[in-house]
C-alpha cells in the first residue's frame, strides 16, 4: 500500500537539514543542523549497522541464526540489536561502564546481552570493551564481529548516504561540516563524498579533552598522556580507530564537558532540538572557529542522537550539580518548568 513500509529498517537513512537559529545569533552565515536522531533507531549509527549487516549478507558471512557481536557505547548498539530483530539474528554487545544507565536499558529491551567493561582501560587491555567484543566473536560460533572503529564500511556507508543526502539538502552550497569523531565514520566517511564535490568544503573535526585523537591529527603521534576521564560519550578515543580518514579533515577543535552540557541544554531551550551530548559539543565547536565564517557561510553540524538517552545526565540537574556544573553558570539555561500536583 502507498505511503507504508515493509519494517522498521526502511525508515533509515533521508535524515532532515533543520535550520539553526537562535544559538548562532550573531555568527556569520547559515547554520543548519542534521539531525540523526529521526533514524528510526534515534541515531546516525542505524545507518552503519545496517550497511555493514547487509553487507555481510551479500557476501555469504552471515547465516541464518548468527550471532552479531559489537563493541558500543550504547547507540551502535541499539542499532544492531534493532536490524537483528527485524533480519532474524541474535546480538551481544561489550559496554563501557561510562555508558548512563538508560542506554544500557535500551539495549536490554531491545533484546540484546550485555557485557558492562571498564572504561578507564587501556585499548588492549583484556576487559577493555574492544578485547572483550573480540573474544566473544572468536568464542561464539556462527559470529560476525562487527568492529565499527576498524570497519571501512562504517565509513563507506556515510559516504553512499550522509554525505549525498547532505549535499543535496544545501543544494551543494555547504562550505564546511561539523562533526564529533569516535570512530570517525560518520564525519569522514561524509566528507569523503563532500570533498569529491568540492574540495574547498572545510571538514571540522572535534575531539574531547581527555582523547588522543586531535594531537595525533596534529603530529602523527599517540600520545598516552593525553588520555584523561571525560564525560561525553561517543566523542574522542583511546585509540586511533582504522574507519577514521585524517586525511579528509581539514582541522580539529577540542571541547570539554562542562561548556558541552550547557550547549546541549541551550539546543533544547532555545532551538526544541532534544539532541544528544555530542550535539552539544558540535556547537561549542562551531563556536570557537565562528571568526572563520562569512556572510556565505553555509555550515551543517552532525547531530548524532537523541536526548532522550541523557536524561539522567546532561538533562539531570542533580547530575550537572555532581560534576560541578553550578545552577550559577547555566546562565539561564536551566528549566524553568515546574511540577505541580493537583489536589
Amino acid at each position: 500500500m502507498a505511503g507504508t513500509y515493509n519494517n522498521i529498517l526502511e525508515l533509515i537513512n533521508n535524515t532532515p537539514l533543520v535550520r539553526l537559529n537562535r544559538v548562532t545569533e550573531g555568527m556569520k552565515g547559515e547554520f543548519f543542523a542534521k539531525l540523526e536522531c529521526f533514524n528510526p533507531g534515534h541515531s546516525t549509527k542505524d545507518r552503519i549497522a545496517l550497511h555493514i549487516i547487509e553487507n555481510a549478507e551479500k557476501e555469504g558471512i552471515l547465516k541464518p541464526g548468527a550471532t552479531i557481536v559489537e563493541t558500543t557505547s550504547g547507540n551502535t548498539g541499539f542499532s544492531i540489536a534493532m536490524v537483528s530483530i527485524v533480519k532474524g539474528y541474535k546480538c551481544i554487545l561489550a559496554v563501557s561502564d561510562k555508558t548512563k544507565p538508560e542506554k544500557i536499558a535500551f539495549l536490554k529491551a531491545m533484546g540484546a546481552k550485555v557485557f558492562l567493561c571498564p572504561a578507564n582501560v587501556p585499548a588492549d587491555d583484556p576487559k577493555s570493551y574492544y578485547q572483550v567484543a573480540k573474544r566473544i566473536a572468536e568464542e561464539t560460533p556462527n559470529s560476525l564481529y562487527i568492529n565499527q572503529y576498524f570497519n571501512k564500511e562504517n565509513t563507506h556507508s556515510h559516504y553512499l548516504t550522509t554525505g549525498p543526502e547532505i549535499w543535496e539538502q544545501t543544494q551543494g552550497k555547504i562550505t564546511h561540516l561539523i562533526g564529533c569523531t569516535g570512530t570517525g565514520g560518520t564525519l569522514t566517511g561524509a566528507a569523503e563524498f563532500l570533498k569529491e564535490k568540492n574540495p574547498q568544503i572545510k571538514i571540522i573535526g572535534v575531539d574531547a579533552v581527555g582523547s588522543v585523537l586531535k594531537k595525533y591529527f596534529d603530529t602523527g603521534e599517540l600520545d598516552p598522556n593525553e588520555i584523561k576521564p571525560y564525560q561525553i560519550e561517543g566523542l574522542g578515543k583511546n585509540l586511533i580507530p582504522g574507519a577514521l580518514d585524517f586525511s579528509v579533515v581539514d582541522q580539529y577543535i577540542k571541547v570539554s564537558d562542562e561548556p558541552s552540557a550547557y550547549a546541549t541544554r541551550e539546543l533544547a531551550l532555545k532551538e526544541a532540538m532534544m539532541v544528544g551530548y555530542t550535539s552539544g559539543a558540535c556547537l561549542v565547536a562551531a563556536r570557537k572557529i565562528e571568526d572563520t565564517f562569512n556572510e556565505n557561510s553555509v555550515v551543517v553540524l552532525l547531530f548524532p542522537d537523541h536526548g532522550s538517552r541523557y536524561m539522567t545526565k546532561v538533562f539531570s540537574d542533580d547530575w550537572m550539580k555532581s560534576q560541578g556544573f553550578t545552577k550559577s553558570k547555566l546562565n539561564g539555561l536551566e528549566s524553568n518548568a515546574t511540577i505541580e500536583r493537583v489536589k
